[in-house]
């Protein structure tokens, strides 16, 4: 643990001493990140959860855009585990918790109705990273998830950084790891989004314009695991390829969003070659101006509208009703071990998993 770069004082309004704790011998901290054009992101080591980014809008005003809880209890025990963290080892659900990899089944923890969603209960979101800031603008975690963990085969060495550039409001999540034995690997954040700032009660993202580079999504049937298909989005609800607002066809009558209770799909991306990095989705605020564009090498983004968002209260008494947030959860497709016609999850010992996801915030001119 190594955290030397100063934390009070910053815009968030969080304070250090509410986010160090000792559990099971590691300790936990609250890190502030900076750049030089003043955005400022604050983060914890316990599910690396993003806590805060303050961001300018049209007229200068900074705000947090992100949902996030103010010490570090309440993000143990938040009603929403998943909060804003990082999400390991497989992002997504995976279909009754089997999977079978090179002839061996492997069961895993179900937390989801009848499938495991997000690594298990205490998949990396509820684990403690180590970590050191290695800058004003740049911290590093690491994390060693051992071979069994939450069923996952392979012991599961995770290296992640957070950086925020100078050119540019951006934030970047880079992410390798390494196995010693094959098995099946999906990271992603689960950053709950909101432009127009955390309030009390923080507004919907009905009025959000999003836009979303894919012609196509995987479908889902009633338990929100993938169909196998690959289907168009023209026509439907689902296509965002020109700018629609969040909550303009949330409602309508079609069987996906009846399913999902909203949008909580995968999105196909159109990509320039595999692995590149490239623009996945814009997204904008009409009335603080604030737009934030994400950019990922991975070949899917989940998009989730925050349907299961209770009204639960986050930091500095801030309140998250149903929609008052919107997730770009870069990923591979969910279920995809047990989906052979979809892109390859797996990563063999003496291989790299890589992933690049950005989030660069600007504002409407």
């Amino acid at each position: 643990m190594n955290n030397t770069f100063p934390t009070e004082g910053n815009l968030s309004g969080l304070s250090r001493k509410d986010f160090q704790k000792d559990i099971n011998d590691k300790k936990t901290d609250l890190f502030i990140l900076k750049n030089t054009k003043g955005m400022e992101v604050a983060v914890t080591n316990y599910g690396c959860a993003i806590l805060s980014i303050m961001v300018p809008d049209k007229n200068g005003k900074y705000a947090n855009v992100i949902l996030g809880h103010d010490s570090i209890d309440h993000v143990i025990n938040s009603p929403e585990p998943f909060l804003s963290t990082t999400i390991g080892r497989y992002g997504n659900r995976i279909a009754k918790g089997k999977f079978t990899l090179f002839g061996e089944e492997h069961e895993l923890t179900i937390n989801n109705g009848p499938n495991s969603l997000h690594g298990g209960p205490t998949g990396f979101h509820a684990r403690v990273w180590d970590a050191i800031q290695l800058d004003e603008s740049t911290v590093q975690f690491n994390y060693v998830s051992a071979d069994g963990e939450e069923g996952f085969p392979g012991k599961l060495e995770v290296e992640m950084t957070y950086h925020l550039e100078n050119e540019v409001n951006a934030l970047t999540i880079e992410y390798r790891a390494t196995t010693d034995k094959a098995t099946v690997v999906n990271l992603t954040n689960h950053g709950f989004f909101n432009l127009a700032g955390i309030s009390t009660p923080t507004p919907t993202v009905n009025d959000h314009i999003v836009t979303i580079n894919a012609d196509f999504y995987t479908p889902i049937d009633e338990v929100s695991i993938p169909t196998g298909e690959i289907a168009k989005v023209e026509g439907t609800p689902m296509d965002f390829r020109t700018p629609h607002t969040v909550g303009e066809r949330i409602n309508d009558k079609f069987q996906q969003l009846i399913f999902g209770a909203g949008y909580d799909h995968c999105y196909v991306l159109n990509k320039i070659e595999s692995g590149s990095l490239d623009l996945a989705a814009t997204c904008k605020d009409p009335k603080s101006g604030r737009i934030m564009e994400v950019y990922t090498t991975e070949a899917g983004v989940q998009l989730y509208t925050g349907n299961w968002l209770n009204g639960f209260e986050g930091a500095h008494g801030a309140t998250f009703p149903a929609r008052s947030a919107i997730c770009f959860e870069a990923q591979c497709f969910p279920d995809t071990p047990n989906k052979p016609h979809f892109p390859s999850a797996t990563l063999l010992p003496g291989d790299e998993y890589q992933q690049i996801t950005v989030y660069k915030f600007t504002v409407e001119e």
